[in-house]
């Protein structure tokens, strides 16, 4: 998986010794023999040293709580896998006697304490109360004090009054501190190699809520409340950017994919916030005079009898293939390919319509790359809703021959608001609040009216559908699509 390649390939950069454990040996289907192959092959992928390559492997079955040194003699306990991780992984490369030298791995915030710094000591001894020097580079330096200082036990942080050269702590006090930097001795301290946090690759603009509905669901509806929370969100959240937009109640923001954004939006969502989203847009870089756009690699598990729409709908989405194999005894194919970050914006439904359901997706960031040109990711336009109301199933009935629905009969819409997806390329206005006039005139049999299933679709689902000209009102308990104002105003005025 993308997610497994990205997190071993720094583990092999930075030198460190690996185990493996094959896990579920337990299984008819096991095959780790072949397992063992292609981890190997992975290793030689990303550039491991041969004594990298020389790995101990671990034959497990975590439901039965057995582990061995072959699949076919395990213990009766874990023993032999706890065994390998003291004699194969090394101990921290420590100066006990050192001036004093922590680098900052990992922030996290609290309401009281404020920015706390989480990582291991290097070299000296740390204790409350010491001031200490904070090094970005040997020549960007500033001064601080430790005001508490945490270690962690089991699942849980208890204080200390000091700590030694190989504990990993948590340090409060200094309020500015971010990752990458060194907590140093005042007088003599070094800072050590720094660690880079990611640049954001995809952005999008919030704003305050502007649908006739604002204020009927959420708690927090201003822009001051929306911008107080972004801004408070990048206390915890290190590879998040906020900056402001075009108007005083938008707000920019930039993280490293759609789904670490959304994130961001569930979670305000859940604390009463309201607030309309854009759709997602790829950061680009210049560089030497060439627009280079990210690209992801993405891994696809698909049955074989729908390979084949797969590979198509991949492929119009610029989408290079890297690999494919078969995986297991099911007949499920397995697709590697590299695709521009805009060719994964609503791709993840596409797929699993084209594969009924059964495809699995994962992708990962993998470096920046040349434009790729156009890429369309919908073919279909929405069907918009003419004016205030309330739904009527009679309205529907119609209205479901153009295309699917986002809502069902008694919904309360208002004009704008998306309520389905239509057939054909463009929008279409239509009326889903029409009644049936009540005359006096009655044919022999009422018709019965029999309604398709609305359309479910999740936040993440909304953040995929939408276009340039589309919004995402995002409250406590709705989520609904609607046209851009703006957009519709530069319209008419043309």
């Amino acid at each position: 998986m993308p997610q497994t390649r990205f997190v071993l390939k720094k583990a092999l950069e930075f030198g460190l010794a690996v185990v493996v454990v094959v896990n579920k040996i337990d299984r008819p289907s096991a095959r780790p023999d072949f397992v063992i192959n292609s981890t190997f092959e992975l290793f030689i992928e990303l550039n491991a040293t041969d004594e990298q390559c020389d790995f101990q492997a671990i034959y497990a079955s975590g439901i039965k709580g057995k582990a061995g040194l072959s699949p076919d003699n395990l213990a009766e306990d874990l023993g032999p896998l706890f065994e390998s991780i003291i004699r194969c992984i090394p101990g921290p490369h420590i100066d006990k006697d050192g001036t004093l030298q922590m680098l900052a791995t990992n922030i996290e915030y609290d309401e009281h304490k404020g920015r706390i710094a989480i990582g291991r000591l290097h070299a000296g001894v740390l204790q409350k109360g010491l001031e200490v020097r904070v090094c970005t580079s040997e020549d960007s330096c500033r001064y601080a004090r430790v005001s508490e200082l945490f270690v962690y036990e089991k699942f849980s942080r208890i204080p200390a009054e000091r700590v030694e050269a190989g504990d990993i702590c948590a340090v409060c006090g200094i309020e500015d501190i971010q990752i990458g930097e060194t907590i140093a001795d005042k007088t003599s301290g070094k800072p050590l190699p720094a660690i880079k946090v990611e640049e954001p690759t995809v952005k999008m603009a919030f704003s305050i809520n502007t649908s006739p509905f604002v204020g009927r669901e959420g708690k927090y509806v201003t822009s001051r409340n929306l911008r107080d929370r972004l801004y408070r969100e990048l206390e915890r959240n290190l590879a998040m950017r906020v900056e402001d937009g075009e108007t005083a109640d938008t707000f920019i923001v930039s993280g490293r994919g759609t789904l670490h954004i959304t994130i961001l939006i569930e979670n305000m969502r859940r604390e009463g916030y309201e607030f309309m989203v854009g759709p997602p847009k790829v950061i680009n870089k210049k560089v030497d005079d060439k627009l280079l756009e990210p690209y992801e690699t993405a891994a696809v598990e698909v049955p074989q009898e729908h390979m084949g729409a797969v590979v198509e709908l991949l492929g119009k989405r610029r989408g290079q293939m890297i690999d494919m194999r078969e995986v297991g005894s099911e007949g499920t194919t397995f697709l590697k390919y590299k695709i521009p970050t805009r060719g994964l914006l609503g791709l993840r439904n596409a797929i699993l319509t084209a594969s009924r359901g059964t495809a699995i997706l994962n992708t990962i960031f993998d470096s920046y790359g040349p434009w790729a040109g156009e890429i369309i990711t919908r073919d279909q336009g929405s069907l918009v809703a003419f004016e205030d109301g309330s739904s009527t199933s009679y309205a529907l009935a119609s209205s479901q021959e153009r295309g699917q629905m986002f809502i069902g009969p008694g919904m309360e819409v208002y004009k704008g608001q998306i309520v389905g997806i239509h057939q054909r390329p463009g929008d279409l206005s239509l009326n889903v609040c029409k009644k049936k006039a009540a005359t006096n005139i009655r044919s022999n049999k009422e018709q019965t009216v029999v309604l398709d299933t609305p359309l479910d679709y999740s936040l993440d689902d909304c953040i995929e559908y939408i276009q340039e000209d589309e919004l995402v009102e995002v409250t406590p308990s709705s989520i609904r699509m609607c046209k851009n104002p703006k957009f519709a105003a530069a319209k008419t005025s043309r």
